[in-house]
């Protein structure tokens, strides 16, 4: 009350100073002052208590928002920020409570300060540097100071500075809340693309421990395989005729009849082994009646059958957009349900979830076996693998599962048995998988293994050559063709069972020619034989002198069905060379081959000067001369002909555009050479660019031409998938800035992320 005294002090000299009548007016000046003070007070009470209002009200919505946002979920971050805006809005408060004391004061009236208000007030006044706001009040003190106070005027402007702070307020609390809505927006979106990145990302398998006690998983659940649908019957209305009578046949025996009738326009309906085989596995579906009637195939007409089968292709390409979307949708449906699986908490895809339809067998080459009845796969005929604490998969209804096992040794979902060979069938997980991938990995870190003892190795079979045993001659000379010219081992066969396919062990005498000399080569030896999946095996190779005096040894009083080999097979061989180094087969000697030659080939061929296209060619030569040594051949493409004319016409074209292009940019150059302007200088160089982009275009289509002819009947993909180490390729594309796209496509990226994740510009195979 400091205040109040050293107020009317000053007020009490300034009466004594002055006359009497001076004191009369200073009395009622006084009286009336405290008047006014007091109707000020009044309205100051009002107004505090109006401003208390606003603030509960204003806090009632602010809990109420927060409610709000709590009950949706907000987080605890969120919930943070509201306290730090409760904060910012007390302080307001404090702020204004400090305001409002000064001006009390200055009306007349001197409250003690509130700790709060104490409290916000500087301890120094060189530390203080005040804000917006307290710059407004000390402008307003001043006023107060200069100026004599009317009540209404202060009203207003309490009323005013109230509703100033109200709109700032509720500003300030609809900025936060479109802030927050903004953010919660972007936490949604932001949400939304992690969990796809999340789904996008690659499990990295390869940066976990292995397992070393054998097992492949520890936790495996899948729903099992999906059937090939039930048989629907021909439509009446479509006959088959036997002897040029129509005939109805039973379910089963129209059944295999439409797997001929599919087959009619092809070339293997017309082949003597394949319509004998078909004919009699047929007659056994057939009733005793059907039997007695048709005797001879070449009296069946399957003619219409053909034609309704066209009709419902020609059908299915006719499709509506609509059509095609409910098929699609069907597909993805059956791949989300039955296409993944659970291994070791992780989702991983099937490879083949879907059990192959009966049909008939064509085998390659000549198969013997060739048109048989590939029967139905049916639930009694499969053996079920998952985990013992996993929900075993469902068998369709009114059906069992022949077994089901938990055997963790073993990578395979689901597994049968054909009956065409008697070989089991598996059903196992995608190339991009876990399982998949560490094979992979594990088979080139064993090629690389070799690479460390490969030296040895070569030196030894040459020591072996001069061998006094006949087996171990032989022995050295098949392992020196294995590594030489990458021929595979080849496995002993029951005759009539497959096809006449030979490997390097399996060699006979008619499979092989010496000749002394040839074309200017010395010992050169002549190969010709069919190989895997029948495809011929035809090579000319000069060979060391010992190799070749061997082989003169070795054919020594034999026929030409008589093994070349006669003391080998390929279990002597293979327990030869896990002697020699672990884990070493006549495969792993293809791997490093193939790899070692592609490593080789990049390095020879890759030049910094050429552009991605030529790049690509360079990499596409090394591949295909690895695909060469490995002899990965195929039949050239039916439709390869007219795909070559077709970009023979791009090719024309080009040249014309860039003859053009061409004549364009030496009539520009002629024109700027006449005016010298800015303008005609623009259009030369926009002719330029022009020609350089037409040459490059050409460039690359005459690039695409010489590589598909180079290609024309060799099959890249083979080797490139299953025989070539993929970091060789990775570090290549690195090094030489050469997008991973144009050598691995998606699938293939997925089947070698590991690699991808793995190797470095500097990669040595």
């Amino acid at each position: 009350m400091n205040g109040e005294n050293g107020r009317g002090d000053s007020q009490v000299s300034c009466g004594t100073k002055g006359s009497d009548s001076h004191k009369h007016k200073d009395k009622h000046k006084e009286k009336e002052h405290r008047h006014k003070d007091h109707k000020k007070d009044k309205e100051r009470d009002k107004i505090k208590h109006s401003n208390s209002e606003q603030k509960e009200h204003s806090e009632k919505k602010h809990r109420d928002k927060e409610k709000l946002k709590h009950s949706d979920g907000s987080s605890d971050k969120h919930r943070e920020k509201h306290k730090d805006k409760e904060k910012r809005k007390e302080d307001r408060n404090q702020t204004s409570h400090s305001d409002k004391h000064k001006k009390e004061k200055e009306n007349g009236y001197v409250r003690e300060k509130s700790p709060a208000a104490i409290k916000s007030e500087p301890e120094d006044d060189n530390s203080f540097y005040p804000s917006p706001k307290h710059n407004k009040t000390s402008k307003r003190e001043c006023d107060d100071e200069e100026f004599e106070y009317k009540p209404k005027k202060v009203k207003v402007e309490h009323d005013k500075k109230a509703k100033k702070r109200k709109h700032e307020y509720e500003e300030d609390e609809e900025d936060e809340d479109v802030k927050h809505k903004k953010k919660t927006k972007d936490k949604k979106s932001s949400e939304g693309k992690k969990a796809k990145k999340e789904e996008e990302e690659k499990w990295k398998w390869w940066e976990e421990e292995r397992s070393t006690d054998g097992s492949k998983w520890r936790f495996l659940e899948h729903k099992g395989p999906v059937f090939a649908p039930s048989y629907e019957p021909m439509p009446d209305k479509v006959k088959f005729y036997y002897d040029g009578k129509p005939m109805k046949l039973s379910a089963p025996a129209e059944e295999v009849a439409t797997f001929f009738a599919k087959m009619l326009d092809h070339e293997y309906t017309t082949k003597d082994i394949f319509r004998k085989n078909f004919f009699k596995d047929w007659r056994r579906e057939m009733t005793s009646e059907e039997k007695s009637k048709i005797t001879d195939l070449n009296k069946c007409d399957f003619g219409e059958m053909n034609e309704y089968f066209k009709a419902q292709s020609e059908a299915r390409k006719q499709m509506s957009k609509e059509e095609k979307q409910k098929i699609k949708e069907e597909n993805e449906r059956l791949l989300q349900e039955y296409g993944f699986c659970i291994m070791d908490n992780h989702k991983e895809r099937i490879g083949n979830f879907r059990i192959e339809p009966p049909g008939l067998f064509r085998g390659r080459g000549d198969h013997p076996k060739m048109g048989m009845l590939k029967r139905r796969i049916r639930p009694e005929d499969i053996i079920i693998n998952c985990s013992k604490d996993s929900k075993h998969p469902k068998p369709p209804p009114g059906t069992k599962w022949k077994e089901i096992r938990h055997d963790n040794k073993v990578t395979w979902l689901a597994s049968w048995t054909e009956n065409i060979q008697g070989s089991i069938k598996y059903i196992m997980l995608n190339p991009s998988s876990r399982i998949k991938g560490e094979k992979d990995w594990q088979k080139y870190e064993t090629a690389r293994r070799l690479k460390k003892c490969v030296d040895r190795i070569r030196a030894q079979y040459r020591e072996d050559w001069k061998s006094k045993e006949m087996r171990i001659r032989q022995r050295a000379v098949a392992l020196y063709f294995i590594d030489k010219l990458a021929l595979r081992a080849g496995n002993e066969k029951e005759e009539g069972e497959t096809a006449d396919t030979v490997g390097c062990c399996s060699l006979r005498v008619e499979h092989i020619k010496l000749y002394p000399k040839l074309d200017d080569q010395e010992y050169v030896v002549e190969f010709d034989f069919l190989g895997k999946d029948s495809i011929r095996y035809y090579n000319k190779i000069p060979v060391e002198k010992r190799v070749f005096k061997n082989l003169q040894l070795f054919l020594e009083n034999k026929q030409s069905e008589d093994d070349l080999f006669d003391r080998l097979n390929t279990s002597i061989l293979n327990k030869h060379l896990q002697e020699l180094m672990d884990g070493l087969t006549a495969k792993v000697f293809r791997t490093y081959n193939a790899s070692i030659t592609l490593q080789q080939q990049l390095k020879e061929l890759s030049c910094s000067d050429d552009n991605i296209p030529a790049k690509i060619l360079s990499y596409n030569r090394a591949n295909r001369a690895v695909a060469i040594l490995c002899n990965h051949q195929r039949a050239p493409p039916k439709t390869f002909e007219k795909s070559m004319q077709n970009l023979q016409t791009k090719i024309d074209e080009k040249q014309n555009q860039l003859s053009a292009a061409r004549k364009q940019l030496k009539a520009a150059k002629a024109d700027h050479k006449a005016s010298h302007d800015e303008k005609s200088k623009k259009a030369v160089e926009l002719k330029r660019k022009a020609v350089q982009r037409i040459e490059e275009q050409l460039m690359k289509l005459q690039v695409q031409a010489t590589d598909r002819e180079e290609n024309k009947q060799i099959a890249l993909g083979t080797s490139k998938l299953n025989y070539l180490d993929p970091r060789i390729s990775v570090a290549w594309c690195k090094k030489w800035g050469v997008p991973i796209e144009k050598i691995y496509n998606k699938t293939q990226r997925e089947k070698f992320a590991w690699a991808i994740d793995m190797a470095e510009k500097d990669y040595e195979f």
